[in-house]
């Protein structure tokens, strides 16, 4: 890909909204191109998936690999491996610079999703990847028939026992407040796994280790304790990977601020799925937005024309 072409949209990401937006733009014959560090994105990770449409049950990487076929049914040309670094508006052209290049568009939609969130505890960076993972669907496997711990309540967290108790002796979740925020139905499918504890009111505190990850402590009722355990997995949120376009204008947690439309306030950036401002952050969400963002930027490349 030469740097000095200038492309009708350039689209930074390649989860669900990264790829939906590219269908939807070379359907409508835009010159495109898509940036990303992987294919999937947080889809790759997710374990079963029973709430999109058209399918009764699919796994992240089946849905993935559905995606990817469809991306490819029309050539679109994807630079894989590649990060965005920093994305400017120079008059009447967007500049995407990134790890390994530089490029120019008309329009950019940003769909770059979002990254795990870190506990902030001590041993946490020592044992990464030595027994502490933030994707069950990634390294569950490499637990199996040991004990592990999911650190969080909410939907990622429960999506990630339920991985878990098939596969580990022993499942714990850790989750701060007070009760599981995750959808009903996953909770219910948790309550009758007979090798799962779930403790409320628990806050991790550290996570012990000799090379490889043997423990956490945790804080339970003003209480410490320490449950033996080889696996870690943190589920605890999310940040926005929207720092590297410093000039649209974003919310308090970081997520970058669209209209109805996907428009930023910059009028030639639009944005799309997770790393934006809207309310849920779904799957199929995520793919709606990317579909709405290439028509609102179809909009915009249209008027430019005229």
């Amino acid at each position: 890909m030469a740097t000095k072409k200038i492309l009708d949209l350039i689209i930074i990401g390649a989860g669900p909204a990264g790829i939906t937006a590219a269908v939807y733009a070379a359907r409508k014959k835009m010159e495109l191109l898509v940036i990303s560090k992987d294919i999937g994105g947080q889809t790759a990770w997710s374990g079963d998936i029973e709430n999109y449409t058209g399918y009764q049950f699919v796994s992240g990487p089946e849905l993935v690999e559905k995606f990817e076929e469809h991306m490819k049914k029309y050539n679109i040309g994807v630079q894989e491996n590649e990060e965005a670094i920093e994305v400017k508006k120079n008059d009447t052209l967007v500049y995407v610079k990134t790890n390994k290049s530089e490029y120019k568009a008309k329009a950019v939609i940003i769909a770059s999703g979002k990254r795990s969130k870190e506990l902030g505890v001590p041993g946490e960076k020592e044992y990464k990847n030595k027994g502490l993972t933030y994707c069950a669907t990634c390294d569950g496997p490499l637990f199996s028939g040991k004990d592990a711990a999911v650190i969080g309540g909410g939907n990622s967290a429960l999506d990630a026992a339920l991985q878990l108790m098939k596969i580990a002796r022993k499942v714990y979740i850790i989750n701060i407040a007070q009760q599981l925020t995750g959808d009903p139905v996953e909770q219910d499918k948790l309550q009758k796994g007979a090798n799962v504890r779930i403790l409320n009111g628990s806050q991790a505190t550290a996570v012990l280790g000799d090379k490889m990850v043997t423990g956490i402590k945790i804080k339970r009722e003003d209480k410490e304790e320490e449950l033996a355990v080889q696996g870690i997995f943190v589920e605890i949120g999310l940040y926005p990977n929207s720092g590297f376009a410093p000039d649209v204008e974003k919310n308090d947690r970081g997520e970058i601020k669209v209209d109805p439309f996907n428009r930023t306030s910059v009028p030639c950036i639009f944005a799309a799925g997770d790393v934006t401002d809207v309310p849920e952050k779904q799957i199929i969400i995520a793919a709606g937005e990317g579909a709405k963002a290439t028509l609102g930027a179809f909009r915009y490349l249209s008027r430019l024309k005229q």
